[in-house]
């Protein structure tokens, strides 16, 4: 709403369900007014149950929302706002034209990939799709140019003719780049290659998704995926389970770091485990967010004390109304793990999270690693602010105590930063009662027994491999809860 606000965007006020007995108008009135900041005195009460105000929001957008300016005799300019993957026709793109006309025949080119295509059929949605011979400026419609990769058709892209191009690209155009990583692994290795096909048919209509394959050392074979954020993320993974019926271990979410090396090239980090050697690292860079709560006056308390727990840097504080917006530089990273679940627990769901990427900033951190009986778990290991990092190694070892069942041999889990270890838990071997069947006699029959029951775990120890559940892997996001 705020960047409608900015750009000039003519906003309408709707009261709806104002046929339920408990509505009431004047509140949300001063409500729209204290926390939007817009005169709300002629919204339009409205009820899409009863029909109530329909004619009348139709009869405002008229006679409030401006015309769409645009020359259509002027070298063709069309917004491409939204893209799609049809498995007949390939992608369908959804434009507003801006300047000119667009015919069906026209070649096109669309100025951001700097390609080349025939427009095969145009048209537009009311709501069904209705092909027609031109889309002139101030229309939304769609084209059809037989595209077969979504990666073509790149949102806020500017498409113009290819016979008599546009001088300039309509400003704004950003090239989409991943925020969060995270590695999807399938439960069994054999469902490896449907993972990849579940992945690559997702693709097809999600072009902000990005995966490489990776093999891990604990879980093996999978893919590291790239998400614009934590909904994505998440949206991306219920897809996988829900639609393709996938089986998935997924690891933390990480964020991207820049690593600025000695000899001054500058590396992208967005795996834990690739961390170059801090012997080759000049200084290590994290993504700096702004974040943007809005919060009741009740709760604010509660929320500075959690934005400052997780280093935040308060740039502004405003009150409107009855809601308190709430600006901060927050590390990224910081946000990624649990600061969205935590900012829902202390204002009891009201709070409301916003964030955008602002910059790379240096940082003081360093790799965690956890070693299970000395064996590095790739997967387990997280970059973390040096002033936390003992204090997550210590939660982090606790918790994988409590997760990795008890083996027939002593195991160890440490959590280490480089070679220095900053937390240990053990897990105690089962054991039988070799002792149960001596009922007394010398006591140097009990040590022979308890000395050759302590040399067959050894021996176990050296061969055996301690299997991680999926829990522990998810373990990283529970810690400090």
């Amino acid at each position: 709403m705020d960047t409608a606000i900015e750009l000039g965007v003519e906003v309408l006020p709707v009261l709806n369900k104002i046929d339920l007995p408990s509505a009431m108008p004047d509140n949300a009135r001063q409500e729209i007014e204290d926390v939007i900041g817009i005169d709300a005195s002629h919204a339009i009460l409205a009820s899409a149950k009863t029909g109530l105000g329909v004619d009348e929001i139709l009869e405002a957008i008229i006679e409030r929302i401006p015309a769409p300016q645009g020359d259509p005799d002027a070298p063709l300019k069309a917004l491409l706002i939204d893209s799609w993957f049809d498995n007949y026709v390939g992608v369908v793109m959804l434009v507003r034209v801006i300047d000119g006309t667009l015919r069906q025949k026209n070649r096109i080119r669309l100025m951001a990939s700097d390609s080349t295509h025939l427009c095969e059929q145009v048209g537009v949605f009311t709501p069904k799709a209705v092909p027609r011979e031109t889309l002139s400026a101030g229309e939304v419609g769609y084209i059809i140019s037989g595209i077969k990769e979504l990666q073509a058709a790149k949102v806020g892209d500017t498409v113009t003719s290819a016979e008599n191009p546009a001088k300039e690209a309509l400003p704004g155009f950003k090239e989409i780049k991943s925020q969060v990583f995270a590695g999807l692994y399938p439960i069994e290795s054999n469902q490896y290659d449907s993972l990849r096909e579940s992945l690559e048919k997702l693709k097809l209509n999600d072009a902000s998704l990005h995966y490489e394959p990776e093999v891990s050392q604990a879980l093996g074979f999978g893919f590291r995926c790239g998400f614009l954020g934590l909904l994505h993320m998440e949206i991306v993974q219920e897809r996988l389970e829900r639609e393709f019926d996938q089986d998935l271990i997924s690891t933390a979410p990480t964020v991207v770091y820049e690593v600025l090396m000695r000899d001054g090239s500058i590396v992208q980090v967005e795996n834990p485990a690739k961390l170059p050697e801090p012997s080759k690292v000049e200084e290590v860079r994290e993504p700096i967010i702004t974040t943007t709560v809005f919060v009741p006056q009740e709760y604010l308390g509660n929320v500075i004390t959690l934005c400052n727990q997780k280093r935040g840097n308060q740039v502004d504080m405003t009150y409107h109304g009855r809601q308190v917006q709430l600006i901060y530089e927050m590390p990224m990273a910081e946000v990624v793990m649990d600061f969205f679940d935590k900012l829902k627990s202390v204002s009891r769901g009201y709070a409301s999270l916003d964030y955008d990427f602002k910059e790379f900033r240096a940082a003081d951190v360093v790799k965690l690693d956890i070693l299970i009986n000395g064996e590095k778990v790739d997967a387990l290991s997280m970059i973390v602010h040096r002033a936390n990092s003992i204090y997550r190694g210590r939660e982090l070892a606790s918790k994988m105590r409590e997760l990795i069942p008890r083996q027939m041999y002593d195991v160890a889990i440490q959590a280490a930063i480089g070679s220095n270890i900053v937390a240990r838990e053990n897990i105690k071997a089962m054991r039988k009662d070799v002792l149960a069947k001596c009922y007394g006699g010398d006591i140097t029959r009990k040590k022979k027994l308890l000395e050759k029951q302590k040399a067959g775990k050894k021996r176990m120890k050296q061969v055996g491999s301690v299997e991680i559940p999926q829990e522990a892997f998810l373990a990283v996001l529970r810690v400090g809860k």
